[in-house]
């Protein structure tokens, strides 16, 4: 009989989840928020289509895994208001992140789980230095 040897996974990082649950993130995909916004300006309308648009695309990249958006923070900074209502500045780094999850039974309590979050600076989330947010996951 052949047994296949365990192949180790690596992760990027190690989040500590504020329920004690450990998780690990083995993809992480980080862009500017605004990055290549060639016309118009940052509000409510555009950034629920970006939402939406990462929402869709970290489905078809990642295939098999439920897709989680933690809610951004919604900034107004200041009084103008265009076309399109007044301008609303979501965090400046966009992040799609692939977790996965042993528990006690490995056997039996992996999972798998897409986030898509924003976050101020592009550092790898790690332990308890992560974003409070993205440690309130159930």
């Amino acid at each position: 009989m052949h047994h296949r040897p365990k192949v180790p996974t690596m992760s990027l990082a190690r989040v500590l989840l504020h329920s004690g649950r450990p998780v690990d993130l083995s993809e992480l995909r980080m862009s500017s928020t605004y990055g290549g916004m060639l016309e118009g300006y940052p509000c409510k309308p555009l950034n629920d289509r970006k939402i939406d648009r990462l929402l869709r695309s970290a489905e078809r990249d990642f295939p098999g895994a439920p897709v989680h958006l933690i809610p951004p923070p919604r900034e107004y900074p200041d009084q103008y208001a265009g076309a399109f209502g007044p301008v609303e500045v979501l965090p400046a780094v966009t992040c799609v992140g692939s977790f996965r999850s042993e528990a006690l039974d490995p056997a039996y309590d992996r999972s798998r789980l897409t986030v898509v979050w924003f976050q101020p600076s592009p550092r790898v989330p790690s332990g308890c230095e992560a974003e409070p947010s993205l440690r309130d996951l159930p």
